[in-house]
């Protein structure tokens, strides 16, 4: 660890005690923005009950967060782009704390709602631009150590939410969800305020206003499509296809558009994002199959299915720094490559899991998992952060985070279609969907593989 804040010759980014403050800001800010839309799901039955409203309503204590951050994750990196990160990401955290004292003090469902878009919002702001920020305060020869941390942080908190959600639920209440980001989102305020450089401009006087609607009309349609059922998802999906196809168009005439496309000139940095969308999509099915596979199947308790992810983390951070430092000094594309194979092999393991499977067995499984996404997503960050300027770097951290974000949500919405399909929670639904998610990594293995000609260090190796 000291290593990330020594300082050598040449260095460019910050000295080793500002980056250690702004590490300390953007990790803290991090982890409250995956909490905050994770682990209330796990909450929305007891908030339903205790707001007196139905679960369909309830639901929107969750999705108004996701729409909001899912709407506005380009428009903010954007923006960072043009204005600099440093007012994008203090403006955001402040939201983001004072929305949480908002939402912990909401007495009707219609103000939590209201609060929780305003905090998506304020969420979207800072994780969209989280990595670039961490990309202009470190040399490069620490790249992909801080982006194995920075992937660690997101991945095993990603799985430790249910469990830190049901803890709370068990000896508080639904409002400390909310209540527990002020003492840490006001630190990493502060150290945010101290450290963070100011960033000069891109340039461009003119923000593309036409873009930012398209944009959002894009995510949120696609948001909601995935989200609706029957007619309504076949209108969201259609606004979604031709909000696209506007936006594409828009992009390559416009002087100073939004999502500059000539980032995507470059194959190895769309191949890494291609590969990044897949292997989300992949543990979307996973996280959201594998509770009804645990409480509906094998007739654990939530908590007990709570427990049983946690081997899933521990593979993580057992290997994802490492993973990181590899990147630095090895190929970047390679060790992606070689993650995604092993969780290829653990999903494979989940997915012929037998009908009483041992615990000991469902931890093991779910370790290789851990070890295999721990191992692909640090170098996998890296290579997108790497293969753009600096001046994009805020467009190619908001790609990472839409990638990071559709990718989930598109998971989540193929395990409720073949729950929808199929009429039941059986062993063998849940069973198709672990082999969806099987079928969507190996498509991460082929897109991974692909960029592998494109490294003179993939061909050294391979010679």
């Amino acid at each position: 660890m000291n290593t990330l804040f020594s300082n050598q010759p040449g260095d460019e980014g910050l000295p080793g005690r500002e980056r250690a403050r702004v590490m300390i800001a953007v990790m803290i800010t991090t982890l409250m923005g995956v909490f905050d839309g994770t682990m209330i799901n796990i909450a929305l039955p007891s908030m339903a009950h205790a707001m007196q409203v139905p679960a369909s309503h309830a639901v929107w204590f969750a999705n108004g967060y996701l729409l909001s951050a899912a709407m506005t994750l380009l428009i903010f990196a954007s923006l960072a782009a043009r204005y600099g990160t440093r007012p994008i990401f203090l403006a955001g955290l402040t939201t983001f704390v004072l929305t949480s004292l908002g939402c912990a003090l909401a007495t009707t469902p219609d103000i939590l709602i209201g609060m929780r878009i305003v905090q998506g919002i304020g969420g979207a702001a800072t994780l969209s631009i989280a990595p670039a920020i961490l990309r202009s305060v470190f040399p490069g020869r620490l790249l992909g150590r801080v982006l194995g941390l920075h992937a660690l942080l997101i991945a095993s908190s990603t799985a430790i939410a249910p469990v830190l959600g049901g803890t709370i639920l068990d000896t508080l209440s639904w409002q400390w969800l909310f209540a527990i980001n002020i003492i840490p989102g006001t630190l990493a305020l502060v150290l945010a305020a101290r450290a963070l450089p100011g960033k000069l401009t891109s340039g461009h006087a003119a923000f593309d206003t036409c873009g930012a609607v398209l944009s959002a009309m894009l995510l949120g349609a696609m948001i909601m499509a995935v989200n609706s059922a029957n007619l309504a998802a076949v209108c969201w999906g259609l606004l979604a296809i031709f909000s696209a196809l506007l936006f594409i168009w828009h992009i390559r005439r416009a002087r100073a558009p939004l999502l500059p496309p000539v980032i995507f000139k470059n194959g190895r940095f769309t191949l890494a994002a291609l590969t990044s969308l897949a292997s989300f999509i992949s543990q979307g099915i996973t996280f959201i199959a594998l509770p009804f596979l645990f409480q509906s199947v094998y007739g654990y308790s939530p908590v007990v299915s709570a427990l049983l992810f946690i081997p899933w983390p521990i593979g993580i951070v057992l290997i994802a720094p490492h993973a990181g430092r590899w990147a630095d000094t090895i190929s970047a594309p390679l060790i992606s490559t070689l993650g995604l194979a092993i969780f290829v092999v653990g999903l494979v393991l989940l997915a012929m899991l037998p009908a009483a499977p041992a615990v000991w067995d469902i931890c093991l499984r779910s370790l290789v998992c851990g070890i295999g996404f721990g191992c692909f997503q640090s170098p996998n960050n890296r290579e997108m952060l790497a293969n753009v300027s600096r001046e994009n770097a805020s467009y190619a951290s908001g790609i990472l985070s839409v990638a990071r974000t559709f990718g989930q949500c598109l998971g989540a919405a193929v395990v409720g279609i073949l729950l929808s399909v199929m009429s039941t929670t059986t062993g063998q639904t849940i069973h198709a969907a672990l082999w969806v998610a099987v079928a969507a990594s190996v498509a991460s293995v082929l897109f991974s593989l692909s960029r592998l000609r494109k490294t003179q260090a993939a061909v050294n190796y391979l010679n």
